[in-house]
């Protein structure tokens, strides 16, 4: 090889090594509400990309990005991003947020066009239920048509709730939660729960009077689904009812999906009595194991200025759900060749979370085959967790998850 022939031996490596570094790149499209519950996407992220982190971000010598997309509560900038990762040729997943209502809306256009979705925290019931063609959606999460059951279980069996009241935000979340807990405090109680609509930005002083409307109305319990906004709004608005006429509150976990906690600080919570369902895991409450010691030393190394320690998860459900979650897809990802057309890579994966046959050990639990084939006779099948897996908390002092056994 003479001296020009090797100049441009090299020249061309240097042209083409960027190219095909890039080719070799998976994307994580995460599509989440980094605005107004931007600690509950930071929770999914981190816990996302701490399971990453022990494969090094890398399978197959496909190197995995995670990237941010914020809807910012909106479901049609929630669609724009769908769109985004159709049309990008690396985008092997998108990884859900928060908000439920995205995902119902458009879950006809998510499945048609083949959209790998994976979800830690939306809980509508609609959203991994989709009977026209191959299903898309997996979740590991609250469900919604068995939260209501177990939200409305532990108000009569634990708090012996006699006249309860749905105070439900008025979206397809609040729908789906509408007819769980009916159908859950008519098993219980033989009496139709009354309910109350409101909707997102709803204020103190209207939080309020709708709060003295249910009082007067007898009944003596309130079961709420909301989100942290709105649950920072009833729950001072609570606080500002003179003390026999506060009600307690059973609530969805929406209000941890926040800074709630903060908001209604330890001392407000004192004179609340405020109880929140969650999946049967807290890195603080729960007994400690190796995995669970591993995940949070691995989390402080790689997010040193927000996470010192176990405390420190915000929004832990998004953490917890969002490691579990990538650990089972590596898992799945283990099972098949990645080809590099993302598309056919997709189905590949799709099939085969269907399809896991060993055990994956999580934090929540050891999941033993986490999804199979979705069709109307198995209509869990897109869901790795189920009504054994719920569990009631409150906050403790420090604003820490606490499960109550």
């Amino acid at each position: 090889m003479n001296n020009v022939s090797f100049a441009l031996y090299w020249l061309f490596l240097l042209i083409m090594t960027p190219a095909l570094a890039q080719d070799k790149l998976l994307k994580i499209y995460h599509d989440a509400d980094y605005t107004s519950h931007k600690e509950s996407a930071l929770s999914m992220k981190m816990g996302m990309l701490t399971a990453l982190d022990e494969i090094n971000n890398e399978i197959q010598g496909y190197k995995i990005e995670l990237i941010e997309k914020n809807h910012r509560g909106n479901s049609v900038r929630s669609k724009l991003h769908m769109q985004q990762f159709l049309n990008d040729p690396q985008a092997l997943f998108m990884l859900a947020g928060l908000h439920s209502p995205p995902y119902i809306r458009y879950r006809d256009y998510i499945n048609e066009n083949e959209l790998l979705l994976l979800v830690p925290w939306a809980a509508g019931g609609p959203i991994t239920r989709y009977d026209k063609g191959s299903n898309w959606v997996f979740r590991l999460s609250i469900d919604d048509t068995k939260a209501g059951y177990r939200i409305g279980q532990y108000s009569v069996d634990t708090l012996n709730c006699k006249a309860p009241h749905l105070l439900l935000e008025d979206t397809p979340w609040g729908k789906s939660n509408y007819q769980t807990m009916s159908k859950a405090l008519m098993k219980k109680l033989e009496v139709q729960p009354g309910v109350t609509w409101f909707n997102w930005n709803t204020k103190q002083n209207a939080a309020k009077i709708m709060l003295r409307a249910i009082a007067n109305n007898k009944s003596d319990c309130i079961l709420f689904v909301g989100n942290s906004l709105e649950g920072e709004q009833f729950s001072k608005a609570m606080i500002s009812l003179p003390e026999q006429e506060r009600l307690p509150i059973i609530s969805h976990w929406g209000i941890t999906g926040g800074n709630f906690h903060e908001v209604v600080n330890s001392e407000l919570r004192k004179q609340l009595d405020l109880h929140f369902i969650q999946t049967c895991f807290s890195f603080i409450s729960s007994t400690p194991t190796d995995l669970s010691q591993s995940a949070i030393e691995r989390a402080k190394v790689l997010f040193p200025e927000m996470i010192k320690g176990p405390e420190d998860v915000p929004a832990p459900p998004g953490f917890i759900h969002a490691y579990d979650l990538g650990r089972i897809t590596i898992a799945a990802m283990s099972t098949i060749e990645l080809r590099g057309d993302v598309k056919t890579d997709r189905q590949a994966l799709r099939r085969a979370l269907e399809n896991l046959s060993e055990p994956v050990t999580g934090l929540i639990k050891t999941y033993q085959m986490p999804f199979s084939q979705w069709d109307k006779s198995n209509n869990d099948a897109h869901e790795a967790l189920g009504l054994e897996d719920f569990c009631m908390a409150q906050f403790n002092d420090a604003g820490n998850v606490i499960l109550q056994q």
